[in-house]
Order: structure tokens, then C-alpha cells, then sequence
């Protein structure tokens, strides 16, 4: 390979290092922003800086670009329905070394570089952790210098604005771009078509091969808008593209002549609704269709996108795709992107059946995320046949030759083939996702290692017997750059002066600090820095609530999508159980507690808004009893984000990871607040389960049934009622709620929690309330103990090396990807 050209980037470079980021930053203020130092808003300013920062950006991000097209490397390409990437400029000063001089920079003219970053919207393009681990790949890809791509969809209106009234969960738009974006780049050249609806003709040519044509659709504009994404103290700046819908036309000029206005704009309007609003509510059939547009809209765009970029350095062949490109696909949201594959490689390039279908499962791996049955998609036959006709065709081949074999290779019934298919039957007909990610893929991962042997022994276990050699495990991982460097400065910059910083690029290194355990003065700065935390927590708590917190009391902390496996209800639960305890006895020797909650639930999801409302109607009873006496606080923290998460987790005393066991995939909060400090408690569910074996049993508080003792119990028709009538704790907890004693003014509205709980309880609450309940005391007693609760803070940080997301990208790279590190060269 000849020696990259760098010289088409910058002809002079003592210019290029002479010039400034204090003069980038002055110009962008002047000639961008029409801003001098006497009209610039707060702002302002961080716009200018955040444009100063994505120019550096943009200087290895070229090269990076370039380098990785010369070389014709492969390239990871990872689709996700979901990017919660937070704010960008903090993230990019750390990543960049860029801290100290900008902070030198703003405070010339009187600026905090904190209070500027504070400026920047959310990049709220995800629901939770889904989307903020997609978030953490990508700076893990960069950091490790792997050449990738990430591709999602540009929405106008990200996750919902939470806001709460009168106790209950309102939806308000988040509209993150009403200010602009300084950091995404408008690829005017990129654009794709992609299509809906129309049919499908069958042409038979003069050979008398068959070909399929797809005609007479509705088309929509796919246009790119990219934001870099630079790794720690790398020359890599991989790429995040994103898209947005356009029309074809903007108007229909023989409508407007009519006179008819709102027919004149109608199919702008429907066309741009694709990329609109993140999740629009699918319960009804329009919400269905437009959610499938969406999945669909930016599959065929990145595929394209794909396709162009592999044709730069191999126009006439396809026999390299697989191995120039490696396409993951982040749950099931983006799979129909496997038969789409298909169509582009079969009706557009000419390749044959077997061709198309070698390529296509060399190329795409499948991460399953959930075992939760709703969440493991099914598309109706009805709407995919009218929506993307020639898709549902390839997807009846596809599973009509898979079961041929099955059927050829394997003595199965027809019980088993019915399990295997594609195709569920029923009185509607759908098709199972999983399944078609499944067999379209050569390699299938779970998140953490009890959820990979569900999906192998409990999930999936006939495709496992037939497809051994495709199941792995990639444990999640989350990225110490964010989540304590960025996050938690103090406790960053103590670790850091203790045993250096190389733990920053290897989390492992934090090992080290266990000797340090043993440290009175370093035990000392430790929770020292920690009260701090609590501190800043709590003047913004006050701020914006008003409730007074004691920074003194434990901080009992869940944070997390409201859904009811992952149980907020109970930890409700214990929290009336202690009020019930401190009621008969205020002076009961107890170690003062604050229960945080904080997690949006989907607009439609009635269940998981209703413990939202009982949450905040405990607190208000609880938060104003004087018999309490600060002992016990509820707080209900609105509108969580990444942002938000930055302020809660550094301040965590305690860690709820209470899932019920077999439900929770892995979880990444867990790993989030055990890294800054936080001890968990938790059942045997997801990543829990790695955490206990990396920080020992001393230092993590599990309770509750195991994964197969849940399925035992189900399977032995559990009675919650007899829970109920023998724990007398328990009894006057339940018979509170019905008995409306926290919401006196509106009688009954949380009997429908009550029945689900004495009827059914399926995600086994009360089966789980003692063994709970018997940890927390253990949990309170230890707290009482500074000393040996702060040792085993510190030994959780120091042993949470297994879940950086840096391991889990290397085990992509290694067991699936098959894709190396490139060096971006400067010079």
C-alpha cells in the first residue's frame, strides 16, 4: 500500500499549529455568531466554543475518513433505532485534552467552562439504555482505534419532555433542535430514495431468469447529517450519521393552483413524519405503520450508504461486502434490514438467490437485547404486505428454504418447525423478528452471561441446537471516559493522583486502588468527595423542588426506564414499610434514608404511569410528617436524562437493581453507579450476576429467587395471595395502598396495582418482599459503620475493570467483527 497523502488536508503547518483555539473561538463569535464580548449570551459562547472544538474535530476526522478509504479497511457498521449521546462538548474537551485550555480561555472574559456546558440541549435520541450503550460503543470504537460507522435517525422531537402534575407523568415535546446543533455536519451531497407501498412484477428475460421489480411506490428522501465522534487521546474521529426524511416535492403545484393549501403540502408533511418524533405511540394501526417506516427509512438508507461507500474501492464485485463490512444490528428494530439486503443484491446488482444469501449472513451479526416478550418485535403480515411487499416475499423464501432444510437435515416435528418459523400463525399473521435476525445472521449475542443461557436454554433453544456455532456472549460494558471522568471529576481526579491516570483508557487499572482501602486519609477524601456530590445534588433538588435533603442520610437511588420488571414497585414497598415502622416508633434507631427515583414510562403505558403518580403521592405524605423526623425522604426527580444521570450517580449511595431474575438483559445503570462508588443491591438478574463474581460477595447485597427458581414458581401456579396473608409487614403495606392512605382525594386510583398484585403479581413481587426487606435492614445497619461502608465503596470501583464498554468492543471486534484497530497517522 503506498504512504497516505496528507497534504491535500493543510499546505502549511507551522500556520495550522500557530493558529489558535482562542482565535477559532474569537472568529466563530464574530463572523459566525455576529457576537462581540459585550452582546454575547451565555449561549453564545458555548456555541462559539462548541464550533471551535468540532473544527479541531474536523481535522482528524478528514484524515481518519481518508485513511480508512485508502487503506480499503473493514469497517464495523452499527445500526441502532436509538442514540442517547448526551451532551457532546464535555465529552469531546476530555477525549481531545482540550479541558485546562478552555478553561483558560472563558475565564479571560469571566466565563466558567461548567456553566457553559450546562448550555448544551441533550442529544435525547434514545429511550434508555438501549440507546446510551449504542452511545458508549461509539466512543469505545474510537478510542480503539476501529474504523465504524454508526447510523440512526435524525428525530426533530427526541424522547418526551417528563414533567409531573399533581403526581402524574405529562409528556411535553422535546424539540432539541429548536436552538441548532453546532456539531452535526449537512451532507448535502448524500441523499437516497427510499421506498413504501406500490407492487411487485415479475419479468422473466430472454434466458428465462426470473427478476422482481418493485413499482409504482411512495418515495421518500433519506438525507445524511453527520456528527464526528472522536475517541481518548486518538487521531480517530469515527462518524455518527444520521437521517432525516424529505420529500420528493415540497408541493403539489395543481393542488396549490386549486386553491387547496393544506392538499398542496400534504405528502411533505406525511413523508417528513418518518424521522419526526422518537417511538410514536404504535398501539393503534397508524402508529404501527409509521414505526415500520421508521425502521425500515433508515435500513435502506445505511444500506445504500454501505453499498456506496464498498463500490469506491471494489465497482465491479460484491465477493469482498463481507469482508469490508461487518453490520450490527442493535436489537430487533433494525433486522429488516436483512431481506433488504436481499432486494438490493438480488433486484438491483443482479446477483442470484445463493449469492445474495452467502454475503448477507457473512455480513450481519444480531444483538438481542430483552427477554420480555413484547419487546421481541412481531410485524403483522397485513402491514409489511402492504407497506414493503417485496420484503414480505423474500422473507416467506428465506423461511420457506430455512425450514426445508431444517426438515432435510434434522428429525424434528411439525410442533418444532411451528416454534422454528418465521411465520406465527394465528388469526393475524406476523412475522417474528428475532427469528428472521436469527437465521439472516452468522453470529447472535446476548449482554450478559445469565441472559446468552437464557436465550440459548430457554428463548431460542431449538435454534441453538441447530446453530450452535452462532450464540455468543458480549457482557455490556459502559465507558469510564463518560460515566466517572466526565461525570465525577473529584472522585476521577483523586483516583488519578493515587494510582495515575491510565485507568482513563484501562479500566483495569483500577484494580490499584484496592491496597488503598486500607488508607485512613485516602478513606477520608473519598467520602469527603462523595458528601460533595451529594451536596451539588441536593442545592439542585432544592432548587428545583424545593424539599431539603440531608446529605448525611443514604442516598437509595433507581434510576431507570419506569417498566414493571425492573420493579419500582417494590422497592415503593419497602419504602412504606420503613414509614410504617418509623410511624410506630419515630424514635427507632435507623440509618436516615433518601429513596430517589427518577425514569420516564412510555406515554401508553398505563401500569408503569401509575407507580410514577403512587411514588409521588407517597412522598408527599411522607416528605411532611413531622413524626418521620428527616429520617425518610421520597424524591421523584423529573424528566430523566444523561445529564440528569451525571448529577444523580456520582452522589449514590446505594444502587436498586431489583429486576426481577430472568427478565433484565444486563443493565448498564448498575455498572454506571457501582463504577462512582455505589453499593448495589440486587437480585441475580443480567450483569448482576458478573458484578457479584468481579467485586466479591461482601460487596454487593443480592437477594431474592434465582432466574429458575422464578420459572419454577410460575410454573407451580403461584398464589401472591398467600404471601399476603402471612407476612404481616407486607399485609399493612398492600392494605394501605387500597385503603387510599396516600391519596385520600382521589379514592381507588391505585386498586388497579392492588389486584394485579394479589391476582396475578407475575413479575413476583411478593414472592421477593421478605428477602428484600431482610437485605435492606442488613443494608442500613452497615451504612451506620462510615468506616467499613466506605471500604467496600471503593473496592466496588476497584473492580469494575470487566465492564468498561473498551472490553466489550474488543470482544465484538475479536468474536464477531473480525475487524482490526487502524492507526490514524498525523504526520
Amino acid at each position: 500500500m503506498a504512504k497516505t497523502d496528507t497534504s491535500m488536508f493543510f499546505t502549511d503547518r507551522e500556520t495550522l499549529e500557530s493558529y489558535s483555539l482562542s482565535n477559532q473561538f474569537a472568529e466563530h463569535l464574530e463572523f459566525v455568531l455576529v457576537k462581540d464580548r459585550f452582546t454575547a449570551t451565555a449561549n453564545d459562547i458555548y456555541f462559539a466554543l462548541s464550533m471551535s472544538i468540532r473544527d479541531r474535530l474536523i481535522r482528524k476526522w478528514l484524515r481518519t475518513q481518508h485513511i480508512h478509504k485508502v487503506k480499503d479497511v473493514k469497517r464495523v457498521y452499527y445500526l441502532s433505532l436509538e442514540f442517547l449521546m448526551g451532551r457532546l462538548l464535555g465529552n469531546a474537551l476530555i477525549n481531545m485534552d482540550y479541558y485546562s485550555e478552555c478553561q483558560q480561555i472563558l475565564e479571560k472574559d469571566g466565563y466558567v467552562l461548567e456553566d457553559i456546558i450546562d448550555k448544551e440541549h441533550d442529544m435525547g435520541l434514545g429511550n434508555g439504555g438501549l440507546g446510551r450503550l449504542a452511545s458508549c460503543f461509539l466512543d469505545s470504537m474510537a478510542t480503539l482505534d476501529l474504523p465504524a460507522f454508526g447510523y440512526g435517525i435524525r428525530y426533530e422531537f427526541g424522547i418526551f419532555k417528563q414533567g409531573i402534575e399533581h403526581g402524574n407523568q405529562v409528556e411535553y415535546p422535546d424539540n432539541w433542535l429548536s436552538f441548532g446543533n453546532p456539531w452535526e455536519i449537512f451532507r448535502r451531497e448524500l441523499s437516497y430514495r427510499i421506498k413504501f407501498y406500490g407492487k411487485v412484477d415479475t419479468v422473466v428475460n430472454e434466458q428465462g431468469k426470473l427478476s422482481f421489480k418493485w413499482t409504482e411506490t411512495e418515495d421518500v428522501l433519506a438525507t445524511a447529517y453527520d456528527t464526528p465522534v472522536p475517541g481518548y487521546k486518538t487521531n480517530t474521529v469515527n462518524n455518527l450519521r444520521l437521517w432525516q426524511a424529505k420529500a420528493t416535492q415540497e408541493f403539489s403545484f395543481h393542488d396549490f393552483n386549486q386553491g387547496n393549501y393544506l392538499a398542496a403540502v400534504e405528502n411533505k408533511n406525511v413523508s417528513e413524519n418518518i424521522s419526526k418524533v422518537l417511538y410514536p405511540n404504535d398501539t393503534y394501526i397508524g402508529g404501527k405503520f409509521l414505526r415500520l417506516k421508521q425502521q425500515y427509512f433508515f435500513v435502506s438508507a445505511s444500506l445504500q450508504d454501505i453499498i456506496r461507500k464498498y463500490k469506491i474501492n471494489h465497482p465491479a464485485s460484491f465477493k469482498e461486502f463481507a469482508d469490508k463490512a461487518a453490520i450490527q444490528l442493535n436489537d430487533t428494530h433494525p433486522v429488516i434490514a436483512i431481506p433488504e439486503l436481499m432486494r438490493i443484491l438480488m433486484d438491483e446488482e443482479g446477483l442470484g438467490w445463493d449469492e445474495a444469501w452467502r454475503i448477507t449472513t457473512k455480513t450481519f451479526g444480531y444483538t438481542n437485547h430483552t427477554v420480555v416478550p413484547e419487546a421481541l418485535e412481531e410485524w403483522s403480515v397485513s402491514i409489511l404486505e402492504e407497506l414493503l411487499p417485496r420484503h414480505l416475499q423474500i422473507i416467506y423464501e428465506i423461511n420457506q428454504r430455512f425450514l426445508d432444510g431444517v426438515r432435510t437435515k434434522y428429525k424434528v416435528d411439525d410442533n418444532i418447525i411451528k416454534q422454528l418459523s418465521i411465520i406465527k400463525e394465528g388469526p393475524e399473521k406476523k412475522i417474528r423478528m428475532a427469528h428472521l435476525a436469527i437465521i439472516g445472521c452468522h453470529a447472535i449475542n446476548g449482554v450478559a452471561a445469565l441472559h446468552s443461557d437464557i436465550l440459548k436454554n430457554d428463548i431460542f433453544p431449538h435454534f441453538y441446537k441447530i446453530f450452535p456455532e452462532k450464540f455468543f456472549n458480549v457482557t455490556n460494558g459502559i465507558t469510564q471516559r463518560r460515566w466517572l471522568r466526565a461525570a465525577n471529576p473529584s472522585v476521577a481526579g483523586l483516583i488519578s493522583d493515587s494510582i495515575g491516570d491510565e485507568w482513563i483508557k484501562d479500566l483495569s487499572k483500577l484494580k490499584k486502588l484496592e491496597k488503598l482501602t486500607g488508607d485512613a486519609q485516602f478513606r477520608d477524601s473519598w467520602r469527603a468527595y462523595k458528601w460533595s456530590n451529594k451536596k451539588e445534588l441536593i442545592d439542585y433538588i432544592k432548587t428545583e423542588q424545593g424539599i431539603i435533603l440531608d446529605p448525611d442520610s443514604m442516598f437509595d437511588v433507581q434510576v431507570k426506564r419506569f417498566h414493571e420488571y425492573k420493579r419500582q414497585l417494590l422497592n415503593v414497598l419497602h419504602v412504606i414499610t420503613l414509614y410504617n415502622r418509623l410511624k410506630d416508633n419515630p424514635d427507632l434507631n435507623i440509618s436516615p434514608r433518601t429513596v430517589m427515583f427518577a425514569g420516564k414510562a412510555a406515554p401508553a403505558y398505563l401500569q408503569a404511569k401509575l407507580v410514577i403518580k403512587l411514588i409521588n403521592s407517597i412522598g408527599e405524605i411522607i416528605n411532611n410528617d413531622p413524626d418521620i423526623k428527616d429520617k425518610l425522604k421520597v424524591v421523584f426527580l423529573p424528566n430523566y436524562s444523561v445529564t440528569l444521570a451525571e448529577k444523580i450517580i456520582p452522589a449514590a449511595d446505594l444502587s436498586e437493581q431489583i429486576s426481577t431474575a430472568g427478565f433484565e438483559a444486563s443493565g448498564t445503570g448498575n455498572m454506571k453507579l457501582a463504577l462512582n462508588g455505589a453499593l448495589t443491591v440486587g437480585t441475580m438478574d443480567g450483569a448482576n450476576v458478573e458484578m457479584r463474581e468481579e467485586v466479591g460477595d461482601d460487596n454487593i447485597f443480592i437477594f431474592g429467587l434465582l432466574a429458575d427458581e422464578v420459572a419454577k414458581l410460575k410454573k407451580s401456579k403461584y398464589n401472591p395471595r398467600e404471601y399476603y396473608e402471612k407476612d404481616e409487614e407486607l399485609k399493612r403495606v398492600i392494605d394501605m395502598i387500597s385503603g387510599n392512605y396516600f391519596n385520600r382525594f382521589e379514592p381507588g386510583i391505585f386498586q388497579i396495582l392492588v389486584d394485579d398484585l394479589l391476582k396475578t403479581d407475575y413479575y413476583c413481587l411478593f414472592a421477593d418482599y421478605a428477602s428484600y426487606i431482610k437485605t435492606q435492614d442488613a443494608i442500613g445497619e452497615l451504612f451506620a459503620d462510615k468506616d467499613a461502608w466506605t471500604k467496600k465503596s471503593i473496592l466496588n470501583v476497584a473492580r469494575m475493570g470487566k465492564f468498561s464498554s473498551d472490553r466489550s468492543i474488543r470482544d465484538y471486534a475479536q468474536l464477531i467483527w473480525n475487524v482490526k484497530p487502524v492507526k490514524i497517522d498525523i504526520e
